[in-house]
């Protein structure tokens, strides 16, 4: 299967995040050409900030390893990482630490991007890790305008519907 494929099941993924009211991020987790995790970020869900959809995909895959007794290290150096929005400081660097084989993902993240948009985290661990961007990133990006026209349930009181000043200077 090629990359526009795989992302057509992240993407899958995303919008059932969506859904769900989450902020829409698809992953998967592929292991000798096989979807072995599948993740959405769950953090309002669980409100816990650290639960995105690369971390949620880490711990099935430890799961799997574990069902099927083989060696995690191993089959995370095998793993390629599809996901519709580049992931984030925090999930590059949990990527990078595993020795992932490849990261292929849809839509920039200008916000907290840690292949390259923000900063690239595979300076850090002087890692050879293949990184791939912008496969079916109008889609992805699409996703996500969706999800921020709506208001979050979960965001304090205080941020809610609020808008952003512009500075004039």
């Amino acid at each position: 299967m090629d990359a526009n494929a795989w992302m057509d099941k992240a993407l899958h993924e995303a919008q059932i995040s969506l859904k769900r009211g989450e902020v829409p991020v698809g992953c998967l987790f592929i292991y000798k050409n096989e979807i072995i995790a599948t993740g959405s970020n769950t953090v309002n869900e669980t409100k816990n900030a650290t639960r995105h959809a690369e971390l949620n995909c880490i711990d099935d895959v430890l799961v799997y390893c574990q069902e099927n007794n083989l060696n995690s290290k191993e089959v995370f150096t095998k793993i390629d990482v599809v996901v519709t929005v580049e992931p984030c400081i925090m999930c590059a660097a949990a990527l990078h630490q595993l020795r992932i084989n490849s990261i292929i993902y849809g839509c920039a993240n200008d916000r907290f991007g840690g292949c390259k948009s923000v900063f690239e985290v595979s300076k850090v661990y002087d890692s050879k890790i293949n990184v791939v961007g912008n496969v079916k990133g109008v889609e992805a990006m699409q996703l996500l305008k969706d999800f921020y026209k709506g208001t979050n349930p979960n965001a304090p009181e205080t941020k809610k519907g609020r808008k952003k000043k512009l500075d004039n200077n």
